[in-house]
Formats: structure tokens, C-alpha cells, sequence
């Protein structure tokens, strides 16, 4: 009997511990954005990352394509066209602490032409530099929901 309730015990424990801390459910923002040299225009609805997009790519126009917003959950992947045999792939990994872990899959007409995991804080943002797009190039921005 005190062998049982020791085991039961210690699988609660286990299971409070190390259970998926991804079986909820969590937020967050995609944008897909358009970068190209003609003109020079941001964007108004990039403002926040505007600073970001110029530090680290070398355009001068930013136009935003598509403004998603996505509930992820452990068993559930998003998968959003972007352009004619593109998409972007997000599927939840894990979340902890404030964080979210996602696996970004960028795909042209079905093969994986990017594959990684990336961290989500709250307040921050992270840019993906992708796949060429008419005269320019495809960026997406990933956010935590706060």
C-alpha cells in the first residue's frame, strides 16, 4: 500500500513537472512583408519594427502583405500562403516562463527550403528574411501576443 501511494505520488510529481508545457494555447503575430529598392516608403502598420528592418536588411521600401494572428496549440500547425508555391509554416514547440518556442518551416511548393525554431519574448519581435517577391524580397515578422 505505501509502495502504491509512493509511485502514485511520484507520478504526479513527474507529470507536474515535465508534462508538455505546450498543451495550452498561445498566442501569436505574423506579418509578412514585402522589401524592395524602389521608391523609399515604410509601411505605416511597421512602425514598430521599423528601426529593426533597417538595421538588418538593406532596403528602402517595406510594405506590409499580410497581418495574421494565430492561436497555436501543441497539435495544431498554420499553414500560410505567401505568394504563388510559397508558404510559412508555424507550429507551436514549447512555452515556458513567458517564452514561446515555435518551428518556423518556410516552403516553395511544398519542400522545406528553411527549417528552425525560434524563441518568442514578449515585446520583442523576429525577423525572418525569406524568399525572393517580385522585384524585392518576403520578411516575415513573428511576435508574442502579450
Amino acid at each position: 500500500m505505501r509502495r502504491t501511494a509512493i509511485l502514485s505520488t511520484f507520478i504526479l510529481l513527474f507529470l507536474c513537472f515535465f508534462a508538455s508545457p505546450s498543451a495550452a494555447q498561445v498566442s501569436i503575430r505574423l506579418r509578412v512583408i514585402q522589401a524592395f529598392n524602389s521608391g523609399a516608403t515604410i509601411d505605416v502598420a511597421l512602425r514598430d519594427v521599423y528601426d529593426q528592418l533597417g538595421s538588418l536588411f538593406s532596403f528602402r521600401s517595406y510594405r506590409l502583405l499580410r497581418d495574421e494572428n494565430l492561436a497555436l496549440s501543441a497539435d495544431r500547425s498554420f499553414e500560410i500562403p505567401v505568394h504563388p508555391g510559397r508558404a510559412i509554416e508555424v507550429t507551436l514547440v514549447g512555452q515556458r516562463k513567458g517564452m514561446i518556442e515555435i518551428r518556423v518551416k518556410i516552403k516553395r511548393e511544398g519542400t522545406d527550403i528553411l527549417n528552425t525554431q525560434v524563441r518568442l519574448f514578449p515585446g520583442r519581435t523576429v525577423l525572418i528574411g525569406g524568399p525572393k517577391h517580385g522585384e524585392g524580397v518576403v520578411i516575415f515578422a513573428l511576435s508574442a501576443s502579450t
